[in-house]
């Protein structure tokens, strides 16, 4: 437990002060966010808001896993590092987003084409690390009833490709708010670090989770750090490049501790924003073939732009929100007690 809460603490330090000196040269480089068209009428203020800001909770997190991980890479033990690069490389693909964003001076970065196909060579390389390395199992671990399915290697696979792209992106898209999916994504890390340090106490487990803990940990702690400049009014937007690390990092931790499926619950929020979007596309496209117009079921989808522009303000989605996601974490624990004689 002092391990992962010093690595929370290291975090948090890093990641506030990494802020003070981040934002200022952001704004140097006149890296703001340019605001999408069609956004509610309060966001046009925003525009010029330094983006890119997911280094920061970066810089935090690494900091705390080279801290407070090493004892685990003395022993061998490098799944932290493996979810760090992983997130990272993720990361570096919505850094390219963003670039792309801030070169155009519009909400339009890479295609969703070209970011499907690095999300796919990333997702397949991960799990084929995870695999070769010993670190994750083709056994689909199922919450609540305690069960565990073998899968076949290949199909194993392809269900975890699809599951890392899809939550990757449902990720993203929680990012519309200040603050949002921060908030979000905080709880969603310490349940991965409880059920790390829970598991590990238990005795019933063949494999350590303690660098995968430290990793969980980290995150909270650099994502708090990182709230006290993304939280309403944001002076820093996280950007692609945040919120597509966290995505990875959220995808990596799970299968990290063997169980992926729990992002169902884990990740109600994420699933909801995304269901959301799908719906109101769907809705649009085939209205539009039936009737010559399309017609949306959301004001304005992800979910929380619906609930804005039904007036809701920013601090009431926010708060709402990551409640929601603190109950989902606590069930979620809950829900996969029983995997190591808990």
């Amino acid at each position: 437990m002092t391990g992962f809460v010093l690595s929370f603490g290291i975090a948090f330090a890093v990641s506030a002060l990494a802020g003070l000196i981040i934002i200022p040269v952001l704004r140097k480089l006149k890296a703001g966010q340019s605001i999408r068209e069609d956004a509610p009428e309060r966001h046009k203020s925003k525009t010029g808001t330094p983006t890119v800001g997911g280094v920061i909770f970066m810089a935090g997190i690494l900091a705390a896993i080279l801290i407070q991980g090493a004892d685990e890479l003395k022993r061998g033990e490098p799944t932290h590092l493996y979810i760090f690069a992983f997130a990272l490389i993720f990361g570096f693909i919505g850094f390219l987003d963003d670039l792309e964003k801030l070169r155009r001076k519009q909400n339009l970065g890479l295609s969703a084409g070209q970011k499907l196909l690095l999300q796919l060579a990333v997702a397949v390389a991960f799990v084929l690390l995870m695999r070769h390395s010993g670190n994750t199992t083709p056994n689909l671990y199922i919450p609540f009833v305690n069960k565990t399915l073998i899968l076949p290697e290949p199909v194993y696979l392809v269900f975890a490709a699809f599951a890392i792209i899809a939550e990757v992106n449902a990720v993203n898209l929680t990012d519309g708010l200040d603050g949002l999916c921060a908030g979000v994504t905080l709880p969603v890390m310490l349940c991965f670090a409880a059920v790390a340090f829970v598991w590990n106490g238990s005795g019933g487990g063949a494999r350590d989770f303690t660098a995968a803990g430290v990793f969980a940990s980290a995150s909270g702690g650099a994502l708090l750090g990182f709230l006290l400049f993304n939280f309403h009014p944001a002076k820093v937007f996280m950007g692609d490049t945040g919120a597509q690390f966290l995505g990875g990092a959220v995808c990596a931790l799970a299968f990290a501790l063997d169980m992926p499926l729990i992002l169902l619950v884990l990740g109600f929020i994420y699933l909801c924003e995304t269901l959301s979007d799908v719906i109101q596309v769907t809705c649009f496209k085939i209205t539009r073939k039936l009737r010559g117009t399309g017609r949306r079921v959301f004001k304005m989808a992800p979910v929380h732009h619906h609930l804005e522009l039904s007036g809701w303000g920013e601090y009431r989605i926010f708060f709402t929100f990551t409640a929601v996601s603190v109950v989902c974490a606590a069930v979620s624990f809950l829900a996969v007690r029983g995997r190591w004689l808990i």
